[in-house]
């Protein structure tokens, strides 16, 4: 007869993934759960911010009940509020959806007069054409305009994301330095996480920030390079289980949402 001693799958994974990380760290994107699983409203997970720091020093996200907008840059991370303000995270608070790398780009422009998103955007398309593969990229500089929003706490029962931001707090950051962190992510992965750019904005004085719908970077450093590996961790939860993670109109919700 066999016996069973237990599944030790979790922790085979993880060892997998720190090994990996060591030896190639700038090639793996950690995310925890599925961007349609936090649009149907799974916005609850175990993941701490202490977790997410040793899969990288890097990423963006958001908090346990939509608390706001995640950010992460030089292993520190951020809480952006409905407020417009800005807090340091507590190693101890948990998110639903977040994607975390070491971040070694490159490339590096260097711009000394007014670029638009769509332009930044243009220079990392045409340095890395392939759509096929992520991209994490970087803005240090002074931005003519930053335009965010910023998710406002949720109580159970949760609605869907969408109906969610009906009422998104938005907030214009006018002539400020500050940094950018973002993902460029192929269309293929649509729902796993958003497909396209999905960039998170921070001042320089750590006091403000939030989800950019639209910025104009008046000069700085732009730094980005592209990552082949993805390593996802999926919530064993009943709101997740239960999820319908492939609704009809997912790429047109998540566009909604993250545009």
């Amino acid at each position: 007869m066999s016996h069973v001693t237990g599944c030790s799958c979790e922790e085979s994974l993880r060892e997998t993934f720190r090994a990996f990380s060591k030896t190639r760290p700038e090639c793996v994107i950690y995310q925890t759960s599925l961007m349609s699983a936090l649009l149907t409203g799974v916005y609850e997970g175990n993941t701490t911010i202490e977790d997410l720091l040793n899969h990288g020093d890097f990423g963006l996200g958001t908090f346990n009940e939509l608390d706001g907008e995640l950010i992460a840059f030089n292993s520190e991370v951020y809480q952006l509020r409905a407020d417009g303000s800005a807090r340091e995270a507590n190693p101890q608070q948990k998110t639903p959806f977040a994607v975390m790398t070491w971040f070694k780009p490159e490339h590096e422009f260097q711009l000394d007069k007014p670029a638009s998103r769509q332009q930044l955007h243009d220079i990392i398309d045409k340095t890395i054409p392939s759509d096929n593969v992520f991209c994490a990229l970087r803005i240090d500089g002074h931005f003519r305009h930053a335009h965010t929003r910023t998710v406002p706490r949720q109580t159970p029962p949760y609605r869907a994301m969408t109906d969610v931001l009906d009422d998104q707090p938005v907030f214009r950051f006018n002539g400020r330095d500050g940094v950018l962190v973002g993902f460029r992510t192929p269309q293929h992965m649509q729902g796993i996480n958003v497909a396209g750019y999905h960039e998170h904005f921070i001042t320089d004085d750590r006091h403000g920030g939030g989800h950019l719908l639209d910025y104009q970077l008046e000069s700085g450093t732009l730094t980005f390079g592209e990552i082949h590996h993805l390593m996802i961790d999926l919530p064993a939860d009943a709101a997740f289980l239960n999820a319908d993670l492939h609704p009809d109109n997912l790429d047109a919700a998540i566009r909604s949402v993250e545009n």
